[in-house]
């Protein structure tokens, strides 16, 4: 930010253009079916390499905010070969108990999320580039050890040919669509928190000057914990049942909203720092388990299809609330601009409850 002299807002614009790259590759790629005509292995691997190109670019000092935009974009496109595909590699890798193997797929994605933050907070010595090398290492690592040691799964039915009507026909399932909907109900509030973690730790710095927080290593630590919380609550759902444990992570979460306000207030550092860590945990525990009901309310022949439409739409949903949170911390009470986000879950947790009886519950 200032090394490019870019504003505040920047933020939420660098935000949503990886978001909206990743919402338009996923589109493509859902409409063209590559997941399911090609080899997943192959996919994710070309993906990987690509992404960290484009993110390792925005170390170029000549960029503008208008290039590093463009740099943001790419990444997301590319990120529609990688967290979709390892989706679809885990569903075609395991018929029962997917739902325990996309929540640690899910936790993957969360520490890598949540690892750019660790990575300032090692390298404060060092510049900025040295974290977005790091990662984009990390990334052609990633790749390569999916090309090499992960072949094409068991379970796996390639489709044979371009099928573009797919991407419509997947929802005329109640099941799916259902799934789906839940799926978007906490995309809403998802990325929202992850992007304003760092700035919820400031304001609560602004608020209570005797609070001296690290605030890349409390970031990373907010948002991987989320890690823990999907592993967790794959392993309950095979108890309780994937859509229960759905439910009530997506109502934990919503709670977590609507009394943001108040954890404001409260002069105990730790009490802030442990509900934080409790909403970071809730916050992303029931996306393995929407996913688990997409993948096992679809066609088997365009799982993986399904699986980006549905990204592709929950990821644009994310641009919407990132993009109101971005505006609305200049113009409100910054302490109460998280409420919002409980839209999302409440909208959720309505059509879930009158679903119910449309979707099984699922002990997977």
């Amino acid at each position: 930010m200032v090394v490019f002299s870019l504003k505040s807002s920047a933020l939420g614009h660098l935000t949503s253009a990886v978001q909206f790259g990743f919402i338009l590759g996923t589109l493509i790629f859902a409409i063209l079916t590559i997941a399911d005509r090609f080899s997943p292995s192959k996919v994710f691997f070309s993906c990987a390499l690509l992404g960290s190109l484009f993110n390792a670019l925005v170390i170029w000092e000549g960029n503008s905010l208008a290039s590093i935009l463009l740099l943001r974009f790419l990444t997301g496109f590319f990120l529609a070969g990688i967290y979709p595909v390892g989706m679809k590699i885990a569903a075609d890798y395991y018929d029962k108990g997917l739902g325990k193997s996309l929540s640690f797929i899910v936790g993957a994605l969360v520490v890598g999320t949540a690892f750019p933050h660790l990575a300032k907070g090692m390298t404060d010595g060092y510049q900025w580039k040295y974290v977005l090398l790091l990662s984009s290492s990390l990334s052609v690592f990633g790749g390569l050890l999916m090309f090499t040691a992960v072949p094409d799964g068991p379970y796996r039915k390639p489709g044979k040919k371009l099928d573009l009507s797919a991407f419509f026909s997947v929802f005329r399932k109640p099941k799916f669509r259902s799934a789906a909907f839940g799926y978007f109900a906490h995309m809403w509030e998802v990325y929202a928190f992850w992007a304003f973690v760092p700035v919820i730790l400031k304001t609560y710095n602004i608020l209570h000057s005797q609070a001296i927080f690290n605030i890349p290593l409390w970031s990373f630590l907010i948002i991987g914990i989320g890690g823990l919380g999907s592993v967790l609550c794959g392993y309950l759902a095979q108890t309780a049942g994937t859509k229960q444990m759905a439910y009530m992570a997506l109502l934990l979460s919503c709670i977590c909203c609507l009394v943001s306000p108040l954890m404001f207030t409260t002069t105990s550092e730790s009490l802030f720092i442990g509900f934080l860590l409790f909403w970071g945990m809730v916050v992303i525990a029931d996306s393995p388990l929407f996913s688990t009901l997409v993948a096992q309310n679809a066609p088997a022949e365009i799982t993986g299809t399904a699986l980006t439409i549905v990204n592709s739409i929950g990821f644009a949903i994310t641009i919407i609330s990132i993009q109101l949170l971005n505006v609305l911390q200049d113009s409100m009470n910054a302490t109460y601009i998280y409420m919002l986000l409980a839209l999302g879950p409440i909208l959720g947790l309505i059509a879930l409850y009158e679903k119910k009886k449309i979707i099984a519950p699922n002990k997977t």
